[in-house]
């Protein structure tokens, strides 16, 4: 009985912390995702062209700057959550993306100040993407490392959950506002209303996660502090990610690349290739992509549950396989099609494809790192990826439009996830121990499971927080793991 009211008192703890920390995910990503969204209302004060194609296309060249700024926040909010904790950069990173989003909601147009109207648009988008750069990688850490060793898989993919739901969040405000307002009104001012929503909603996160737990040691924030000694590399550094685990680096880097390029094309410019390439309407495309998105939400702990029955490999399988088989079929059919509904059916068969990775690939990084390395090993790893490849998705999609070429997009898409699916087939190891087994207890051996219950109810938050720390005592024969408590 103790055992069973230590692991609901657990389980409950695990909720707090995913809810509270999944909640500033879900706003980070509205902030990102609602310019894509409402860019053809708000793209003529910005941009002078007349061609709606060519503004379209300068409106996502912007969008993608941000990503430029990706890696360089993984870098800075990754080393500063290894060094500081997962709180901390949580925090930090809300508050800029709601400074962005407040910024966005009252910038003069072009009509008003000229070319630095743009100016200044390029510069929140790079702070924004400076921003979002680091939410993710130090997001997917914390939600890894508070679930509970049996349910990783059902917990941490609530980071896609709240992500989905954020670009699901955009396109309901631009149901609510397409409906309520008048389409000059909204092209003329209304198109700032869901920037001030996001930056009221960041403000609102940045009150919940003052009650967050923390997940890193003081030991590790301790050791952090102290000088490095001679040959050693201290915890949250490019010097000790690139020596000890550059291999894990290039592994999430791979794993990356084609969910990446898959989830962008599927959720974000998929809105934009229904409107210019099939020809459906406006008010059609954003009903059909917020109840896809809606669907798509609800299947990400799904995913998450079967994964920690069947493994994280057998799942990335699935997207892999699939995506390389039907993305050629999948988007030449909704390119050709003009019916609302086959439209919503054609998105939703490429979205139980990309399930596949979305739900659980930041745990499958989060298991490739020890917890001194882990916040900036993931985040710097997706973000390089995220920025050649994933970020650059609409712009080349514009691109092909441009030049009547869809063809070639369908065949960058096929490839992407082709390259990764050869990283899961001969990269990745299913039900292995990881790095998250060792620090937070076994997710695979029954006996460890029983034995993690019991464990868990005993730990204060140190204790939990201590046993985020790498077991120097328990290492692979082929990892050199670096236990920052004992530097």
């Amino acid at each position: 009985m103790s055992t069973q009211l230590s692991e609901a008192a657990q389980t409950r703890r695990a909720v707090s912390n995913i809810l509270k920390g999944s909640a500033g995910n879900l706003v980070e990503w509205y902030d990102l995702y609602v310019y894509t969204v409402f860019a053809a209302y708000f793209q003529s004060h910005f941009f002078n062209s007349k061609d709606e194609l060519q503004a379209g296309l300068e409106a996502m060249a912007v969008f993608s700057t941000s990503f430029l700024m990706r890696p360089i926040g993984a870098w800075f909010f990754g080393r500063y959550a290894d060094r500081k904790g997962r709180k901390a950069a949580l925090t930090l990173s809300v508050t800029l993306m709601s400074a962005g989003s407040f910024a966005i909601a009252i910038l003069p147009t072009t009509q008003q100040i000229g070319v630095w109207a743009l100016l200044l648009l390029i510069l929140v988008r790079l702070i924004q993407g400076f921003s979002v750069g680091g939410e993710y990688g130090t997001s997917a850490t914390y939600m890894s490392e508070a679930a509970t060793s049996k349910r990783r898989g059902f917990f941490s993919s609530f980071q896609y959950v709240t992500l989905i739901g954020g670009q699901m969040l955009a396109l309901l405000v631009l149901v609510v506002l397409q409906n309520a307002m008048p389409k000059g009104d909204l092209t003329e001012w209304g198109w700032r209303i869901p920037f001030a929503i996001g930056g009221v909603a960041a403000l609102v996160v940045l009150w919940l996660r003052r009650s967050m737990e923390e997940t890193v040691s003081a030991e590790q924030v301790e050791a952090a502090k102290a000088p490095a000694a001679a040959g050693e590399a201290q915890p949250g550094t490019m010097k000790l990610l690139f020596t000890q685990y550059w291999k894990p680096l290039l592994i999430c880097i791979g794993v990356t690349l084609g969910g990446t390029v898959a989830f962008y094309t599927y959720t974000n410019f998929i809105l934009k290739f229904m409107n210019d390439t099939s020809g459906i309407a406006k008010t059609d495309t954003s009903v059909i992509n917020f109840w896809a998105l809606f669907i798509f939400m609800l299947l990400q702990p799904v995913y998450g549950i079967i994964s920690d029955k069947v493994g994280r490999k057998p799942l990335l399988l699935w997207f892999g396989i699939t995506g390389v088989l039907f993305t050629w079929p999948l988007l030449s059919a909704l390119a050709g099609t003009k019916d609302p509904l086959t439209a919503f059916l054609l998105m939703m068969g490429g979205l139980l494809i990309v399930g596949g990775y979305t739900s659980i690939n930041a745990l499958v990084k989060a298991e490739l790192f020890p917890a001194s390395i882990r916040a900036l090993g993931v985040g710097l790893g997706y973000a390089v990826a995220n920025s050649l490849f994933g970020g650059t998705v609409p712009l080349l999609g514009a691109a092909f439009q441009k030049a009547e070429r869809v063809d070639l997009f369908f065949t960058y898409v096929t490839v992407a996830i082709a390259i990764s699916l050869l990283v899961y087939v001969f990269a990745l190891k299913n039900k292995k121990a990881t790095h998250l087994d060792r620090e937070q207890g076994d997710a695979w051996s029954p006996a460890a499971a029983a034995a993690d219950g019991g464990a868990d109810a005993g730990r204060t938050d140190a204790g939990r927080s201590d046993a985020g720390r790498t077991d120097a005592g328990r290492r692979d024969d082929d990892e050199d793991l670096i236990d920052a408590s004992r530097r």
